[in-house]
């Protein structure tokens, strides 16, 4: 290759290098400036960054030639190459500079727009003014008077459930509630009847969309390790959040951030003092639906299996049981657990290092925090463990839930609906030491809490029966289970007492409040069982009766007759026949006769006396 062909590649090499390099830097304003929200569309300068001339190169040749051809021309050759590619260099960034030099700055005042500047130039500026977020209009202002707008469209408003009316003519629709039964011998609280919609037809209805969270729109959770003791009450679980907290709490904002258990760990569920294992953990955030939650704490309940439940359920909705401990081997030398940790539907969740001491007390972790242990379930059903579950998941959420446009359910106490009285039957019944429920009760009068009255409506009662929680997992409700878990573990754990007072303060800060309904209806999807204590402690059953002798004919019972029809007496009659030897049946006086002779008899012994009296 002669000097001259080599020149010619060095400067073809160089200029196709500044170009490309100009090219890339404007295609990487170009790119900043879309992803700003902006597109400018400028035509492009026709002026040419200044090159390197072949007149300046010729004259490099032309020194060469007088110049040694050995070591010190090679020397000069490698100087003038890295000063002329140095000179190119600022040269291209020349170029670059002079073809971005009518965009010096965009300041955007929309927030969702990030701010951009590429250079400082002192002249020609361009500013995006009059943007906001409600019209999200951008006016450019160009550097010769020229005017570009800009309109995004606006973000859609966020869409929330409202609830659904049944068809008309729909069954469900126009169903009322029977009386009560008229049976004297039975006076105790019974399940009613409760129109319950076809499994399929309550999963279409299943929201797509969550509800409406009033006032409060964003919630987070305090976390500390080092913790303070407050005023009274309290527990290193739970935080010890002081009474300035606890007021601050009940104030109802866009965004709050309040105490809500789990204040220590790395998430809950994982060195919080409620610790469960990474396996656990991992199958709890997967379940994205519905949850159905019960535990059992203390080996105190058997475990009830779920009936009449759905194959759409068993796939769809998680079942958790947490137990502890004592619990689990209790489970293990009684029943059988398979490899996947199940027992029927119930998939046990072994809880260690558990808060308190009281089993009853940790039973109130997931009742109220199911929200933090399933982050990403959108529904919760809370069942005690003494309670059998007979109607499927779906169908309750429809009922209670969905069909009333509510987020939060339970059912009221089936006899009780004032504070005051739960208090005094709490006491009588010895559930919780009397000087801690009296402290309760008078630190709630302090606040205002006064006895239930018709100006409550359309409150109907103070007092749940808490033992079905049925929730949607919104900022709200979640705000409002927080509470009162904390109410529960500042005070006493009868999360009957304190439910009123959470509920009334949060009304009153916001249209939000709990639908309660009948317990009658509870009754109807949950089955009341027994604790296993009681269970245990129950006689045996009566052995059946020895055979009667061979000389007798072997008893033959009636028919049975159905509910409501009267027996046949003579097929009783025909019955005794057999067993009586002699059939000669002495008709046995009425108890008004037997009362009749009684009262002559004993006439006739007073007066015998009174006659031996006159005698004397």
């Amino acid at each position: 290759m002669s000097f001259n062909q080599w020149c010619e590649c060095e400067e073809t090499t160089m200029t196709s290098g500044s170009l490309d390099q100009r090219s890339s830097s404007y295609g990487s304003l170009l790119q900043q400036v879309q992803n700003g929200g902006v597109v400018l569309q400028q035509k492009p300068n026709q002026s040419t960054p200044p090159i390197a001339s072949r007149k300046t190169l010729k004259m490099f040749m032309w020194i060469f030639k007088f110049l040694h051809r050995k070591k010190v021309g090679m020397m000069f050759l490698c100087l003038v190459s890295i000063a002329a590619m140095l000179w190119i260099l600022s040269v291209g960034k020349g170029g670059v500079t002079q073809e971005v030099h009518n965009v010096q700055s965009l300041n955007f005042k929309n927030n969702s727009i990030p701010k951009f500047s590429p250079m400082s130039v002192d002249e020609d500026t361009i500013t995006a003014i009059n943007s906001s977020f409600g019209n999200h209009r951008i006016k450019i202002i160009l550097n010769d008077n020229q005017t570009m707008t800009t309109v995004q469209p606006p973000l859609p408003p966020p869409v929330y459930f409202t609830g659904y009316t049944l068809p008309h003519g729909h069954p469900c629709e126009t169903f009322t509630m029977p009386p009560p039964p008229a049976d004297k011998k039975r006076t105790g609280p019974r399940p009613c009847p409760v129109c319950y919609l076809p499994v399929e037809e309550a999963v279409a209805l299943m929201p797509k969309v969550p509800s409406f969270s009033p006032v409060l729109q964003n919630l987070t959770y305090i976390h500390e390790e080092n913790l303070t003791k407050s005023e009274f009450g309290g527990s290193e679980f739970g935080g010890y959040p002081s009474l300035k907290q606890r007021l601050e709490s009940y104030d109802i904002k866009e965004s709050m951030t309040v105490h809500c258990g789990f204040v220590r760990g790395d998430k809950p569920g994982r060195k919080t003092r409620f610790d469960i294992d990474d396996s656990d953990l991992f199958e709890m955030d997967r379940c994205r639906g519905v949850v159905v939650a019960s535990a059992i704490f203390g080996a105190y309940d058997l475990i009830q299996q779920p009936k009449n439940i759905s194959e759409t359920a068993k796939k769809n909705v998680c079942f958790f049981m947490f137990v502890d401990e004592e619990t689990a081997n209790f489970l293990r030398n009684s029943s059988h657990v398979d490899d996947s940790e199940r027992i029927g539907l119930w998939r046990i969740v072994v809880v260690r290092n558990l808060p308190y001491s009281d089993p009853r007390r940790n039973g109130k972790v997931p009742k109220l925090l199911l929200h933090r242990l399933f982050p990403n379930a959108r529904y919760s059903l809370w069942v005690d463990g003494k309670l059998e579950l007979v109607v499927d998941p779906y169908q309750i959420l429809e009922r209670f839930l969905w069909r009333k446009n509510a987020s939060f359910a339970i059912s009221r106490h089936y006899r009780r609906f004032d504070v005051f009285v739960e208090a005094e039957a709490n006491k009588a019944a010895s559930k919780y030491d009397n000087a801690s429920i009296d402290f309760q009760i008078n630190f709630y009068k302090t606040e205002g809490l006064t006895p239930y009255s018709e100006a409550k409506l359309p409150i109907r009662s103070d007092v749940p029966e808490g033992c079905v929680l049925i929730r949607e997992h919104i900022p709200i409700s979640n705000l409002f289970t927080c509470l009162w878990f904390n109410e529960v573990d500042r005070f006493t754990s009868r999360d009957q007492i304190s439910f009123s007072t959470v509920r009334d303060k949060i009304t009153s800060k916001t249209n939000w409040t709990v639908h309660m309904f009948w317990d009658c209806q509870r009754r109807n999807f949950v089955v009341q069982g027994y604790h296993r204590d009681i269970l245990e402690h129950w006689p045996p059953p009566t052995p059946p009766p020895p055979p009667l002798s061979n000389t007798l004919a072997p008893f033959v019972p009636p028919p049975s007759s159905p509910i409501g029809e009267t027996p046949n007496i003579a097929a009783l009659e025909t019955s005794e026949e057999h067993i009586v030897s002699n059939p000669t049946k002495i008709k046995a006086p009425s108890a008004r006769r037997r009362r009749r002779i009684g009262s002559r008899r004993h006439r006739k012994v007073v007066g015998r006396a009174e006659t031996e009296k006159i005698f004397i």
